[in-house]
């Protein structure tokens, strides 16, 4: 701890600093919603209200008690990304899963998946929805949340990355943006609209966009089977090759009315649909081996399809006293069918087997809630609600093996309900103009239950997540601060680990299993401290140094074991395995250089660096760490924006180093370095036309990853070594 603050203050050094200078009223944290009063450079208290004004980001970041980092439109647009992810890839302590390019899940301190929760206007996604689904373009910003906070749920062991949608304020006029992004000469156009407008006490906000998406994919793998004695049974080359093709439209609007006596209505919906079809061939090269493959060669081919309508409401009223009710309600439902059809063939080319798998799954959910907020006090804000949410799955799977079902006592079809009930009471209170804190306790319970063919299952949990945050403002130093959190968070299992329809390994063994579900596991259980040290730079800038700790109960993992029902075939489930714990070190330095020099060029510099360690109690090192956790990850990148022409260029570069995980005392799992480079140019025609042109994963480097399983006499291995590609975009910006 003493290292670390030593780190932050020696960043605070280096740039100026004058205890004694008169703060400028543009850096002056303006008020927050719940009327918490800025604190100027001579640490009193002052309200500071200037009409039509709104905090920017760090403004936001800065008075927030909980540790929350936000990233509004400028970051958003910067680099002229198309998707999600690639922006996400870049924020403090964000790993991105599987190879460059092809999105994954998202990973907050390097934590598998699960342990991050993700959120779009503060509530959770119907279930199935992809995160890749939505357009950058229909998001005002992204706020990173480190700890848990009394008012969300407290499902994010490692943190929350709530996605706001874009909201009316500041929209003036619309906009159009056509772009096209190419990757190895294949074409990815996309076309987004957005639409304000206002008529009385009615404003809207229209967004719009379609797009068509071509990739190809091509992978080598080594797979090695050795007995204890010597024998190999495989010693095979398999190569990957796949084309697939979709087209989508994503719609989203946000209607607002402010009524004659101040309440407000809002309501928020939007709309994901794409179709993707897409075909595939694997060939199996045996080199050596006592066991013939399974087959020379398969032939996929495949056709999907899914609809996702989400709508987000809330009505706010203000009582006397300066008391607020904010009333919220939401629905969601989705769609999704897929159908694969695989055949295989020997050497010579004749046909061996069929197989079809068939999926169609249909969630609807409802949720509403509701928060209370009054003062206590000046900067003393007290707030109480509740969250209730019901979700119904209907899923029927189809897995034939030359017309045989596979799996059928396990059932080829499922219906699974969840109930959601929340509770919650937070108290924010600025002490004095140095001191604040957040103090929150939440309960939260969640009920799953299924039937699955004959088989009925059913899991409950139930969480209490006290939560406490605390803000050090240091005296005689307005631009510095200390945070402090200490909180309960949980990670509950997720639906497809419960109770989810089996799915089918064509080539079954210890390294390719089948995967089923379990409906006797329970969450996760995690204690958490956070801290940091803030120097804040002018109006945009921040040095920061801090660090996080997660005492981990209840860790799930998947096992994989061999069933003797099921005709010894091998099967992968989650199951509860022990305790664990991580921590790391975050370190992030965002400013513009003149802040720093005068003189200095119109140059934006930004950079983060993370460590992280973990062990897993129960499973022997070395690593033992959680799962898909890296030790490392760093960011850098730069802005110029050239006085002379109306020319912004730029570049990010994003690494994480290899990853080795020993998953349980007979498997291990691995991937390669990822090194992604990105630029772009940003060209000002007007100040309502521009044209960004940009390039992703320049490098292009090919992305490796592996698996070790050593069991019952037989160790088996397979390493996978695949093609990334630089991707090439131009968009063409106009405000009309």
């Amino acid at each position: 701890m003493k290292k670390l603050i030593s780190l932050a203050c020696l960043a605070a050094l280096a740039a100026p600093s004058h205890a004694q200078d008169v703060v400028p009223a543009s850096n002056l944290t303006p008020r927050s919603d719940e009327g918490r009063p800025a604190v100027a450079g001579d640490g009193k208290l002052k309200q500071i209200e200037i009409p039509g004004s709104r905090a920017n980001d760090t403004d936001l970041r800065r008075m927030s008690t909980a540790s929350k980092l936000i990233y509004g439109r400028e970051e958003l647009d910067r680099n002229g990304d198309t998707t999600l992810g690639e922006i996400l890839k870049r924020l403090p302590g964000v790993v991105m899963g599987g190879r460059p390019g092809r999105g994954g899940a998202v990973r907050m301190r390097g934590m598998g998946s699960g342990y991050t929760q993700m959120l779009v206007n503060g509530e959770r996604p119907p279930p199935g929805f992809s995160f890749e689904s939505l357009s950058p373009d229909q998001v005002e910003r992204i706020e990173v949340i480190r700890g848990t906070v009394a008012e969300h749920s407290t499902q994010a062991i490692a943190g929350t990355i709530n996605i706001v949608l874009r909201e009316g304020y500041q929209q003036k006029s619309s906009e159009i943006k056509l772009s096209d992004t190419v990757e190895q000469e294949r074409h990815r156009p996309n076309v987004s609209l957005t639409i304000p407008g206002k008529a009385g006490d009615l404003s809207w906000l229209l967004n719009a966009s379609v797009f068509a998406n071509r990739q190809h994919d091509a992978s080598n793998t080594t797979i090695l089977d050795e007995r204890a004695d010597g024998t190999l049974e495989h010693d095979q080359r398999v190569t990957d090759t796949s084309d697939r093709h979709s087209t989508g439209v994503h719609l989203s609007s946000r209607v607002s009315y402010r009524f004659d006596n101040g309440d407000l209505l809002n309501f928020q919906p939007f709309l994901v649909s794409s179709r993707s079809s897409g075909s595939g061939e694997t060939d199996v090269d045996q080199l050596a081996g006592i066991l013939a493959p399974v087959y020379a060669r398969q032939d996929s081919d495949t056709n999907s399809s899914s609809t996702f309508l989400r709508g987000f409401g809330n009505w706010t009223h203000r009582t006397q006293g300066g008391g607020k009710i904010d009333v919220k309600f939401g629905f969601g439902s989705g769609h999704t069918d897929s159908a694969t059809l695989r055949n295989t063939f020997d050497a010579a080319g004749a046909p061996l087997k069929s197989y079809v798998d068939t999926d169609a799954t249909k969630d609807h959910s409802l949720n509403t809630g509701g928060k209370y907020s009054a003062p206590l006090g000046q900067g003393h804000q007290l707030a109480a609600g509740w969250e209730v949410e019901t979700s119904h799955r209907v899923q029927e799977h189809v897995a034939l093996d030359d017309g045989t079902a596979e799996f059928d006592d396990s059932g080829a079809s499922l219906t699974a309900d969840t109930r959601r009930f929340a509770g919650f009471v937070q108290d924010e209170w600025d002490i004095t103009p140095q001191w604040a804190v957040n103090l929150g306790l939440r309960w939260e319970g969640i009920r799953t239950t299924s039937t699955a063919s004959a088989n009925d299952v059913s899991n409950t949990s139930r969480v209490w997540s006290p939560v406490f945050h605390v803000v050090y403002r240091i005296p005689g130093h307005a631009k510095d601060q200390v945070r402090f959190s200490a909180t309960h968070s949980y990670r509950a299992p997720a639906l497809n680990d419960l109770i989810a329809t089996p799915s089918f390994s064509t080539d079954n063994s210890q390294i390719r299993p089948d995967r089923m579900g379990n409906p006797n596991l329970k969450p996760e259980l995690a204690k958490g401290l956070d801290f940091a040290y803030e120097h804040y730079l002018g109006r945009s800038g921040i040095l920061s140094a801090g660090g996080f700790l997660r005492d981990i109960d209840n860790l799930m993992r998947r096992q994989t074991i061999q069933l003797a029902s099921d005709g010894n075939r091998w099967v992968s489930t989650p199951i509860n395995i022990d305790h664990a714990r991580t921590s790391g070190v975050e370190l992030e330095a965002k400013f513009q250089l003149v802040e720093l020099m005068p003189d200095a060029p119109n140059i934006d510099f930004r950079s983060n660096y993370s460590h992280f360690w973990s062990r897993v109690d129960g499973i022997q090192g070395p690593n033992n760490t959680i799962d898909q956790q890296p030790t490392q990850t760093a960011n850098l990148g730069v802005d110029y924006r050239m006085k002379a022409l109306p020319l912004t260029l730029g570049a990010n570069y994003n690494w994480t180093p290899a990853i080795a995980v020993q998953t349980s005392a007979t498997e291990f799992v691995s991937t390669g370095v990822k090194r992604q480079l990105d630029v772009y140019g940003l060209w000002r025609f007007t100040g309502n036309t521009q044209l960004r042109v940009g390039a992703n994963n320049l490098l292009h480097a090919d992305f490796g990853s592996g698996k070790i399983d050593n069991a019952n006499g037989l160790l088996e291995s397979a390493f996978v070594t695949a093609r990334t590609y630089t991707t090439l975009n131009l968009r063409l910006e106009m405000k009309l």
